[in-house]
């Protein structure tokens, strides 16, 4: 019994980590689009995707980094994680669509991640998605297993 709480406190304390350098990963690149390279030029590279025209390119590109902003401190400060968890899951798939679809049609542009203008290596993005995902998974099912904990026994 002594041993299963100490492998469950030592996971919620990697989980505790994971999410935390998580939320600053996504709020330092929220904030670098923000602030550093600018909205416009996010607007600009949002565009060279071509899902959408204008003016929904501008829509996404003003909305997703402070997103990631806000999602990326929420999940930090453990504060609305499940929600920080969603917002953070449902971002990475954007990217993935994203970044799918430039790779589908052959598209060299820069990715505009992190407000950088590097082009993108395609290769390298489906691992750094991948990362994303198995780490995301872990904490959904860190979260569910945290839920289950926490509800109640049913009265009989």
């Amino acid at each position: 019994m002594l041993a299963s709480m100490q492998n469950l406190r030592r996971s919620e304390v990697l989980a505790l980590v994971f999410r935390v350098l998580l939320g600053c990963w996504f709020a330092y690149s929220g904030g670098r689009l923000i602030f550093v390279t600018g909205l416009d030029r996010f607007t600009y590279d949002v565009g060279n995707y071509k899902l959408v025209g204008a003016p929904w390119d501008a829509v996404i590109a003003y909305t997703l980094p402070w997103l990631e902003l806000v999602g990326g401190i929420c999940l930090m400060l453990d504060v609305l994680r499940r929600g920080a968890l969603l917002a953070i899951t449902f971002l990475v798939t954007t990217f993935v669509i994203a970044i799918g679809w430039a790779w589908a049609h052959g598209l060299d542009i820069a990715c505009g991640c992190h407000g950088g203008d590097a082009r993108i290596t395609y290769w390298a993005k489906a691992l750094e998605f991948s990362g994303y995902f198995l780490l995301l998974g872990w904490l959904w099912w860190m979260e569910s297993r945290h839920a289950l904990r926490r509800t109640p026994p049913v009265p009989n």
